[in-house]
């Protein structure tokens, strides 16, 4: 079938979508700071699945089964890889003392600001990858038509897969954020106070406007998730690399039900001990197909079914496993 991505006004009335969806979601039901109950979460977590499955329906009719496969895989992937981000945000917020009832405006604007590093990264790693094939040669019965970008990207994910595995949350609990580069940045260019006034980004001390670290929170996210995004963009790159509104949709609707799904776990962190495993299985996984990729074809069903299987694997061991104290 004809490809969405011929069809600019399409990606352009996504756009609509997505920012009427942000614009409800705060100026309507989260207007205010206030602490979002498990439940809430819950809500809001199913309305945003319940909307990414209805959007991959419509790939479904419009561009066939392989596009609805290639969303999905890519879908779940960012999702699952996304689990990680949300556990280092907790640790900001625990560094920074930030109230449970801001915390969800800091997640917003995080995730305005991952929507349009993603868009850069995913539609200029497209043209990129188009410009990186070498040309195609003969190695016994097959002829190899090898991606430089993927294989590079392929080797990062396996090496990312492999610290992922052995990566230990204390770690990431000895980190000093205040030395990230966004909160300095933010130093850099502002006088910043050292109480929070409410949900404020900015407010005033001795007649002077000062930032408050409400905003230096927000830079840190921000940079955190330009972080992760170096191991989950090559990621889905693997699925569809061709097609960046299959990678750019995938991708937002992952994301934007991330602040919802990160009260839910703020509240049950201690029950996903062996999530990390499953985690580092799919970035290896990933990685070896995209390196591969020009001698064997793993089909899109064959990648969505090997990601669920490890995702829901390494849940259900989690759920099962003793908690650790």
């Amino acid at each position: 079938m004809e490809s969405l991505t011929q069809h600019p006004g399409l990606l352009a009335g996504f756009g609509v979508v997505v920012v009427a969806l942000l614009a409800l979601d705060l100026g309507v039901f989260h207007r205010g700071s206030k602490a979002i109950s498990n439940r809430e979460a819950l809500v809001w977590s199913a309305v945003w699945i319940g909307l990414s499955m209805a959007f991959s329906g419509f790939i479904y009719s419009v561009m066939g089964a392989e596009s609805f496969a290639q969303f999905q895989s890519a879908y779940w992937i960012e999702k699952a890889l996304s689990v990680d981000n949300l556990f280092v945000f907790l640790l900001v917020f625990h560094f920074f003392n930030v109230a449970p009832e801001v915390q969800h405006k800091v997640l917003f604007y995080g995730i305005l600001g991952a929507i349009v590093m993603r868009a850069v990264f995913i539609f200029s790693g497209v043209e990129l990858i188009r410009l990186t094939y070498l040309p195609e040669f003969s190695l016994g019965d097959h002829v190899l038509k090898v991606n430089v970008l993927l294989t590079i990207f392929g080797l990062v994910l396996i090496a990312a897969g492999w610290k992922s595995w052995f990566a230990s949350t204390e770690d990431d609990g000895e980190k000093d954020f205040a030395k990230s580069p966004g909160a300095r940045l933010v130093h850099r260019f502002f006088r910043v106070s050292e109480h929070f006034d409410g949900d404020r980004f900015f407010t005033v001390e001795n007649g002077i406007r000062v930032a408050t670290p409400l905003l230096v929170v927000v830079a840190v996210v921000e940079f955190t998730d330009l972080l992760f995004a170096i191991d989950s963009i090559p990621a889905i790159f693997a699925i569809a690399p061709n097609d960046p509104f299959i990678l750019y949709t995938s991708n937002i609707f992952a994301i934007l039900g991330l602040r919802s799904l990160y009260f839910l776990l703020a509240n049950s962190q201690d029950r996903f001990a062996r999530l990390k495993y499953g985690l580092a299985l799919i970035l290896a996984f990933i990685g070896v197909k995209m390196v591969l990729a020009p001698i064997v074809h793993v089909p899109s069903q064959v990648s969505l079914s090997v990601v669920g299987a490890l995702l829901v694997g390494s849940i259900v061991a989690s759920l099962l496993a003793p908690r650790t104290t």
